[in-house]
């Protein structure tokens, strides 16, 4: 790991005071489940390492009185936090949901809200030291022709066929959150459907912020009589990223669902908003039968790679499994 130099600021101005304009030289350590990696493994080499552990008031979890009531959550929160919490379960389950089961207790309980959004992806050719990828300064994504089981199924344009690591973001995108960033010019709203963008080469990110800001919270509005829920497909209930997530949102118009949001995870560069999928399922009841259509729909447009046409299938099964819940259906998959 290379030498760098440790800070401890008090305050959010602080911390954005010892960021660059440029990314790579200086990082925010949260809890550091992703950060210490990218060290260790010589992805990340920083001067400057910036810990927001001591930024007062960075975490918790509040109520601003609006209508909608919004929920804030600072970035700096605890996942563990987040998935226990008693409000969170009550209005936003989806998001409880994807919170606990993250990782393992132990990632739960380090791993904050604002290092979840903000994670690098998790490209094994990204990770290795050895190779130099389009997002390291090289000419070319090895996951194109490589190793790719896990890898993007929406690969349209995209020169970098990455998944976006973050299961806690398509649940926010489902339920119109939108994050509180702070720079050198002030404070600005991101809304977090926008939050994300597929990088094409060095100097980008996964994520629209610039390498001198910082995310100070989360806010998602309390929308009276939604329903939602969140739906995984991974190989191993524990310690495993999805290789496909299906987060929904809706209100009821007696039985049949409107203002449908259907929001999909890891199965692209950035969370995928299924229009198509929306399509079959607005202004009708949610039946096996729609619930399965929309699942198909959601494919829609998708282009696997040579490894990875199983996550089509996924992918249609945890749309389906995901609307029947937030629909109240009995979950006759649960054995």
């Amino acid at each position: 790991m290379k030498n760098f130099q440790y800070f401890r600021p008090s305050s959010p101005e602080a911390a954005v005071a010892l960021l660059d304009k440029t990314w790579g030289t200086a990082e925010l350590l949260g809890g550091g489940t992703d950060l210490l990696d990218l060290q260790k493994e010589y992805v990340a080499q920083p001067s400057k390492v910036i810990s927001v552990a001591a930024i007062k008031g960075f975490d918790g979890i509040s109520v601003l009185e609006k209508e909608p009531p919004v929920v804030v959550i600072g970035a700096g929160t605890k996942i563990a936090t987040v998935a226990s919490d008693s409000g969170i379960k009550e209005h936003f389950p989806a998001l409880a949901s994807a919170a606990g089961g993250l990782g393992t207790p132990q990632i739960r309980n380090m791993a904050t809200l604002g290092g979840n959004l903000c994670q690098r992806n998790r490209c094994w050719y990204f990770r290795d030291e050895h190779v130099r990828c389009l997002l390291k300064g090289g000419d070319k994504c090895y996951a194109l022709d490589g190793e790719n089981r896990y890898h993007a199924i929406f690969t349209k344009e995209h020169t970098c066929v990455i998944v976006s690591p973050s299961t806690i973001a398509p649940a926010l995108i489902a339920y119109g959150a939108s994050a509180e960033v702070l720079g050198p010019k002030g404070k600005r709203t991101v809304k977090l459907a926008e939050f994300y963008r597929a990088p094409r080469k060095e100097g980008e990110r996964e994520h629209v912020l610039e390498a001198n800001e910082l995310v100070l919270s989360v806010s998602i509005p309390a929308e009276k009589g939604l329903r939602s829920a969140n739906y995984e497909v991974a190989q191993k209930r524990s310690y495993d990223w999805p290789m496909a997530q299906a987060v929904v949102a809706f209100h009821l118009d007696g039985k049949k669902a409107k203002e449908v949001r259907i929001i999909l995870g890891h199965v692209a560069p950035t969370p995928l908003i299924a229009d198509a999928a929306m399509k079959e399922v607005e202004g009708k009841e949610i039946t096996e039968e729609t619930a399965a259509k929309a699942g198909e729909a959601a494919t829609e447009g998708a282009k696997p790679l040579k490894q990875n046409e199983y996550k089509l299938r996924l992918l249609a099964v945890a749309v389906k499994r995901a609307l029947l819940t937030a629909a109240g259906a009995k979950k006759y998959w649960v054995t």
